[in-house]
Order: structure tokens, then sequence, then C-alpha cells
């Protein structure tokens, strides 16, 4: 594998999110500073949003496998996806992995570390979405500008 295939490799969303959810780890367990969101309603919500997140990720997964599509964010896409819960979010995965991040930010009390989910965010949509948009723009051109008229980027 040539350096460039070696860094497009790793270079995909689920290692991004694993790093972010490490760092969120790291700064719960070494650098607390006494500070918590309270008592059970950030554990509630984070099991909400991690839960959701892995749902998401299911129904989008499912949902490209049917319609036969690569799912590595540095691929063209043979397909156009749609339907399911792609009528609802061009980016239902990227979704997911902010939703699971926040969840666990929330669910650990890492109270430091909720900065990342914006930042996450701004990062997953220069790296991945608007590349991946600019592809589907070039391959699909007047489906995908009529799909972007009726699905928003995120929710």
């Amino acid at each position: 594998m040539t350096e460039t295939a070696s860094r497009r490799f790793f270079d995909v969303p689920p290692v991004w999110l694993v790093v972010a959810l490490l760092i969120a780890w790291l700064q719960v367990h070494h650098l607390p500073m006494g500070l918590s969101f309270g008592p059970v309603w950030a554990d509630l919500l984070g099991g909400l949003l991690v839960g959701g997140g892995v749902l998401l990720v299911v129904l989008a997964v499912t949902e490209m496998r049917r319609h036969q599509t690569t799912l590595h964010p540095h691929q063209d896409s043979a397909r156009l996806v749609q339907s399911g819960i792609f009528k609802r979010s061009r980016n239902p995965i990227y979704l997911a992995d902010v939703m699971i991040l926040a969840g666990f930010i929330l669910y650990w009390d890492a109270v430091l570390a909720l900065i990342m989910v914006p930042v996450f965010l701004w990062m997953l949509e220069r790296r991945f979405v608007i590349p991946e948009e600019n592809r589907l723009r070039r391959t699909f051109r007047m489906d995908f500008a009529r799909y972007c008229e009726k699905v928003r980027r995120w929710v």
C-alpha cells in the first residue's frame, strides 16, 4: 500500500471519532477540574444520543448497502442514495458521529471536552462532507442539485 493510499485508508470519520473520544476520555480521567453536567440528566441524554447515533449508522449503512454503493468517503459513489434515512439528512452517518461524540462526552462528564463537538462537526464538514458533495455534484449533476433542494445537509 502506498503512503497516499495508506493515509486515505486511515483518513476516515470513524478514526477521527475514536481520536475525539480518546481525547474526551483522557480529559475526564486526567483533567476533570471538578466540573460536572449534573447527576442523572446527562447520563440519560448521553445514552439517548449514543443510541440514536448508532441507530442512524445502522439505517444509513443498510440503505447504502441496499443501493450497492460505497461507504468510503474518498471513493466515488455508484449511486445517489435518496431513500430511507437519506430523505431526512444528506449526511446521516456524519450526524451520527457527532451525536455519538456528544453522547459520550455527556455520559463521561467530560465538560471541558464539550468544545470538541463543534470542532469535530467543523472538521467533518471541511474534510469529508464538502469534498464528497463536490464529487456527487460532478457525478450526478441535476439529480444531486434537486436532492440538495429537498434535503438539508444535516437535519
